[in-house]
């Protein structure tokens, strides 16, 4: 692979990885079931350190900054806040979160096996497999499973919800 391909490879996989990473927190501000939104604030985490990682991978090409993100990828219509938040409500984002990160996956395997440049094909490969397990915690959760992140300690019983802002004043 020539240089001028890598760095176009790299360019375009960081506008797709940018364009789930929007999504994610588009998702996390609508999605307000704790557990789930634990599990949002998790994937946003580890996608903005994949970010550094093709920052400084493109900086090595000779692009100084991100590209902008591929597309928008809409989030699908969220239920209406509630006191009490009911697991199902959000299986529909899920669900959408989950399929966008396995069309990411499918569509990036093969062109990531064509780089010959190994420590970037090995960065490369560990994004989509961080990014299949993104796409297993959403299956999950949309499936109701409310512990994706880790189990409570204690039997307490799942209260509350996550609001969509961070600071209110």
């Amino acid at each position: 692979m020539q240089p001028g391909e890598l760095q176009s490879l790299l360019t375009s996989f960081a506008a797709d990885r940018l364009s789930l990473l929007r999504r994610h927190e588009a998702g996390a501000r609508v999605v307000s079931h704790y557990d789930f939104n634990n599990a949002y604030q998790y994937v946003i985490a580890r996608e903005e350190t994949q970010l550094s990682w093709l920052q400084s991978a493109l900086a090595e090409a000779g692009v100084s900054s991100l590209p902008s993100p591929a597309a928008e990828i809409p989030v699908p219509p969220a239920p209406k806040p509630a006191r009490k938040v009911e697991a199902s409500a959000y299986r529909g984002i899920l669900d959408d979160d989950a399929r966008h990160l396995a069309a990411f996956v499918d569509r990036w395997r093969t062109p990531i096996a064509a780089v010959t440049h190994a420590r970037h094909r090995t960065m490369l490969e560990v994004i989509l497999g961080e990014s299949v397990e993104h796409q297993r915690l959403f299956e999950q959760a949309a499936a109701g499973l409310e512990d994706v992140i880790g189990r409570r300690t204690t039997d307490a019983a799942r209260v509350g919800a996550v609001l969509a802002t961070r600071w209110m004043e």
